[in-house]
């Protein structure tokens, strides 16, 4: 079983038509897109998040509900509104963020207790909490209680600038997390931002990095290759990175506990870049992801 633990939110998708921009409310946060892409990749998962007690909170609540997920830990917090993520799309597809999310609920977690990490294989914790010194913290308490229990903790630096008072804390922050994660994932940009020279000094730790059309790359100890993608058009790259994610950690999890081989690896960014890409032909993070038959039939090609 697979864990997510963090930000679930309203991603409000802008388009403009005739002078007037107008945002579709879809269903989004990184972790809780990777759990339902884990969930539509046959995976056993499980997610844990905070909305607000709001129209939004609501909509997100009956959106995991339908989509077939547990809502057991998905808390309705009372006293925060639902943090809402702005979206809006260039001709290719490509995204910039704006995030409404003073004093909202996706970065104050729900307590996770011992016997619910106990139940997973890997334990994915999301990091937009970390612009909170009590997400760090929480971060760090269940990272540090997953590894008691022997867990594999998986993380996707997903570093967004506007949540961040200035670039050289966030890197700070996060690499404290970085130290203490065994799967970490950046996309090509954010291997600039926290420089080639450190990411090599991850030698400790399963390196994925997502590259768009070029593919993605692993790096494992001392080792690396580059695995190629699929030829897609996209409409909307929002939540790519996730789909990414969950397909290569839906085959890792398969294998934990066993020695990663290079075989292994390279299937599992295969098929995480066959979910990316055929994600991107679609608008939303979630509403357009493959199912399982249809990523294999591109994966057995």
């Amino acid at each position: 079983m697979l864990l997510c633990i963090g930000e679930i939110l309203a991603d409000m998708i802008g388009e403009e038509k005739n002078g007037t921009t107008t945002y579709e409310r879809k269903a989004g946060g990184a972790p809780f897109n990777v759990a339902c892409a884990l969930k539509k990749f046959g995976a056993s998962v499980k997610f844990v998040g905070n909305v607000g007690d709001d129209l939004i909170g609501k909509f997100l609540i009956k959106y995991a509900k339908d989509f077939g997920m547990d809502t057991t830990y998905i808390h309705k917090d009372s006293e925060r509104n639902t943090t809402l993520a702005f979206v809006e799309l260039n001709e290719d597809g490509d995204r910039d963020f704006c995030f409404y999310r003073k004093n909202t609920a996706d970065y104050v977690m729900p307590a996770v207790n011992d016997e619910l990490i106990k139940l997973a294989d890997i334990v994915c914790v999301g990091s937009l909490m970390l612009s909170h010194p009590r997400g760090v913290d929480f971060a760090l308490d269940v990272i540090e209680r997953a590894h008691a229990f022997g867990k594999t903790v998986a993380f996707d630096v997903n570093y967004r600038t506007d949540i961040y008072k200035d670039k050289e804390s966030a890197v700070q922050t996060y690499k404290r997390i970085l130290a203490v994660a065994d799967i970490v994932k950046f996309s090509e940009d954010e291997v600039e931002t926290f420089t080639e020279e450190y990411v090599n000094t991850l030698t400790d730790k399963l390196v994925l990095i997502t590259l768009g059309k070029d593919g993605s790359e692993w790096r494992y100890k001392g080792k690396k290759n580059q695995v190629s993608t699929i030829t897609v058009k996209p409409i909307d790259t929002t939540g790519a990175g996730d789909a990414f994610f969950a397909g290569a950690l839906s085959v890792l999890d398969k294998k934990v506990g066993s020695p990663l081989t290079e075989q292994t690896l390279n299937r599992a960014l295969k098929f995480g870049n066959i979910a990316g890409a055929l994600n991107t032909t679609g608008r939303g993070a979630i509403d357009n992801l493959p199912d399982l038959d249809t990523v294999n039939k591109y994966l057995n090609k």
